[in-house]
């Protein structure tokens, strides 16, 4: 591994992110293609998980790609679909002379042999290049290859002195602006957001993107719970069981749930949750909900339940990022 293997692996990632929440069911993927120190090819996984992103990427470069490094985020698939051919043939038959892998399939069509296949067709192969942060953004993918369910993201917008809303459940807007804004980027990165009936009843949240000079795709909006009616393309589930059957009759691979606070405490309960966003607000409440029906029993295992990842000021409020540690 080299220096330039660091960057251009991050570039690659930069670029599979732009693919969150539209390459369901397929992973989003990155790769870059560079010869003779210039870019040839970028390619990432296409609406719907098609083409992938080697395939893009070749077809970017053309005849360019022979002797070419290939940066890409997964290990190029080694299975044969309808939809396509593998990955690891492509690059194979292009004439790519290295590839750079960041984190292996944990999809037992591909898993290592991927990377085989690029050896034995001659292709030098370097493992493992940025695989944490590649790990993380794949955290739905992964979920859904090994326990059949999708990353669960669990976004709480709380006031100081820990409150999800006022006491009659109002909770427009605990958050400013900027706040606002990050929420509905994280929006655009899900398939499905998912509310409680609680808050659906009391707050009828739009649940949409709604970003200046946004044309992209809407996520799927999911209410848990048992509402009188809910309006024309929304979802409902009776609870927890029927959510997560719900997403993997889909195939998806991001939710992001957005409250209330019985919700919230009945997917910590269960540790369903991967991950955490909390957005501080510069504010008191005083009365008013909280999580319901989850409790910490010990101190030292729930301060070692989650990593903080990052944490950042938007506008007046304050966002953390928290993985759960498994």
């Amino acid at each position: 591994m080299t220096a330039l293997d660091g960057r251009l692996m991050a570039a690659a990632l930069t670029l599979a992110r732009r693919s969150a929440g539209t390459s369901t069911p397929n992973p989003n993927v990155g790769c870059i293609l560079v010869r003779d120190g210039q870019v040839v090819g970028r390619g990432r996984t296409g609406e719907g998980g098609r083409p992938h992103a080697e395939a893009a990427a070749l077809a970017a470069a053309g005849p360019a790609a022979r002797g070419a490094t290939a940066w890409v985020t997964l290990e190029p698939c080694a299975h044969v679909s309808p939809r396509g051919p593998a990955c690891a043939d492509l690059l194979v038959e292009a004439g790519v002379a290295r590839v750079v892998v960041a984190m292996p399939d944990p999809d037992p069509r591909t898993a290592g042999r991927g990377i085989a296949r690029l050896r034995e067709g001659g292709v030098d192969v370097v493992e493992d290049v940025g695989r944490p942060a590649a790990e993380d953004e794949l955290l739905g993918f992964r979920r859904h290859v090994e326990d059949g369910r999708p990353e669960i993201a669990l976004k709480l917008a709380l006031s100081l002195d820990g409150r999800l809303a006022m006491a009659d459940g109002r909770s427009r807007w605990l958050t400013g602006p900027v706040a606002r804004a990050f929420g509905h980027a994280l929006r655009a990165r899900a398939d499905a957001v998912v509310v409680g009936h609680g808050t659906f009843r009391v707050d009828r949240p739009e649940l949409t993107v709604r970003l200046p000079g946004w044309t992209g795709r809407q996520p799927a909006r999911v209410v848990v719970g048992r509402p009188a009616a809910v309006p024309t393309g929304w979802l409902a589930v009776p609870d927890l069981p029927g959510l997560l059957a719900l997403a993997r009759s889909r195939a998806w691979l991001r939710l992001l749930v957005e409250g209330g606070g019985r919700l919230a405490g009945a997917l910590l309960a269960a540790d369903l949750v991967d991950r955490l966003w909390l957005f501080r607000a510069p504010l008191l409440v005083g009365e008013g909900p909280s999580l319901e029906g989850f409790e910490a029993t010990d101190l030292a295992a729930a301060r070692a339940r989650w990593t903080l990842a990052s944490r950042r000021v938007l506008g007046g409020d304050v966002l953390e990022e928290l993985v759960r540690a498994r």
